[in-house]
């Protein structure tokens, strides 16, 4: 949809303007007269430069396109033209996905497939959204693939909530920890410092270092930012090396506690793509090599890309698998038996659903493990702040 500023005048000769949103010119002019409008002016309307740098920042995540999946799948189920189905799904978003949803429609009604629409925004829907979709098409079942897109990204999202969820009480946590030193850094201990050398009472070391800290506060306040800003960019920097990547990818995965939820995490996506890639009619080595260029970790990926260059020299799925070292051998040995009875899609979502049954108990037990050593580091803390301030009150006051 496009938009337009008019002026137009009442049948009392009152001047009236707004915006009105059309496929084109002549819609609008349509709809501007329904309104018992006389037109004087119309013209396209030219976003700020404010709302177009709004626009730009903005991003389109998980959920929104979960919830747009699901309603164009409910749609054109229903038998809504896919126009149609857009059109209203336009109508009912805002900000960033409403404009991409536009340009959709925009290129469709132009003769455009959905596949080749949906190619212009490979940033936001990711190559497995869009393969998926092109098999529907070419398959001419594209409500049944976006039901399962849906459930897929309604399925990884929960989730993603599951694991921020469990991630949200430890940060609360040390936030609220990180709060109160510098409350007392820098408030409390400049205040009593000078009370201190007045009376030339003797200070314990952990006073002096809060002392210390306090006099520094002014450059601490400006030092760590820079070098948290210069981390960042050399932190990006280092990561543009693949070599670099592999590595940091591979100790993530290696890492005690949080090693095995990250793995068994990728395992769970991997599975569940893979499967709804297979039952939407994608070719298998389409399908690998799809997986692999989304998995989010290097060694997968690094790992999928060889797999899919067995299967085209006529290997099985799970034999390649079992050669990369890096998968569970109930998934290789499931997997052989789909490929053995033809059910390999039916296979995958079972395993998919195991895996993230499994990574859900990994969040818990890291919840678990969390916990009491939060409580132990801020019971330390909070010790540290208490002996800090109280033991030079204590030891002035048995001064008299």
């Amino acid at each position: 949809m496009n938009k337009y500023i008019f002026r137009a005048r009442d049948w009392q000769g009152k001047l009236n303007k707004g915006l009105v949103e059309a496929r084109n010119l002549k819609e609008a002019v349509g709809l501007i007269k329904k309104r018992r409008l006389v037109l004087v002016d119309l013209k396209p309307y030219r976003p700020s430069l404010w709302e177009r740098l709004r626009l730009g920042m903005s991003r389109v995540s998980g959920g929104q396109i979960a919830s747009f999946t699901r309603r164009l799948a409910t749609m054109i189920d229903t038998g809504l033209p896919l126009t149609e189905s857009l059109s209203l799904l336009e109508k009912q978003e805002k900000g960033k996905l409403q404009t991409i949803i536009a340009d959709l429609l925009q290129s469709i009604e132009g003769g455009e497939s959905l596949t080749a629409a949906l190619k212009k925004h490979r940033d936001v829907f990711g190559d497995i959204y869009i393969a998926s979709i092109s098999a529907g098409e070419e398959a001419g079942v594209l409500e049944k693939v976006l039901a399962q897109l849906a459930d897929t990204l309604e399925k990884r999202q929960e989730f993603v909530g599951k694991v921020k969820g469990a991630m949200i009480y430890p940060v609360i946590i040390l936030t609220g920890m990180g709060g109160v030193i510098f409350i007392v850094v820098t408030f409390v201990i400049p205040k009593m410092a000078s009370l201190y050398s007045e009376f030339n009472t003797k200070l314990p070391w952990e006073t002096r270092v809060l002392m210390a800290i306090a006099n520094l506060s002014g450059v601490i306040i400006w030092l760590l930012p820079l070098s948290l800003a210069i981390g960042v960019m050399f932190w990006k920097i280092l990561m543009r090396r693949q070599e670099m990547r592999y590595r940091f990818d591979e100790v993530k995965l290696r890492f005690p506690i949080i090693g095995p939820l990250v793995k068994t995490t990728l395992i769970t996506n991997i599975v569940r793509t893979l499967g709804m890639m297979v039952s939407a009619g994608v070719p298998l080595i389409d399908s690998v090599e799809t997986v692999g260029r989304s998995a989010g970790n290097l060694v997968y990926k690094r790992a999928l890309t060889r797999i899919a260059q067995r299967i085209e020299k006529g290997f099985p799925l799970s034999e390649s698998m079992r050669e990369q070292m890096i998968f569970p051998d109930l998934l290789v040995e499931m997997i052989a038996t789909g490929e053995q009875t033809g059910k390999l899609d039916t296979i995958l979502f079972r395993l998919a659903h195991f895996f993230e049954v499994e990574a859900d108990q990994q969040v818990k037990t890291l919840t678990s493990a969390i916990e009491p050593l939060i409580m132990i580091v801020l019971g330390v803390g909070v010790g540290f702040l208490v002996f800090a301030v109280i033991m030079p009150i204590y030891n002035l006051t048995s001064q008299f």
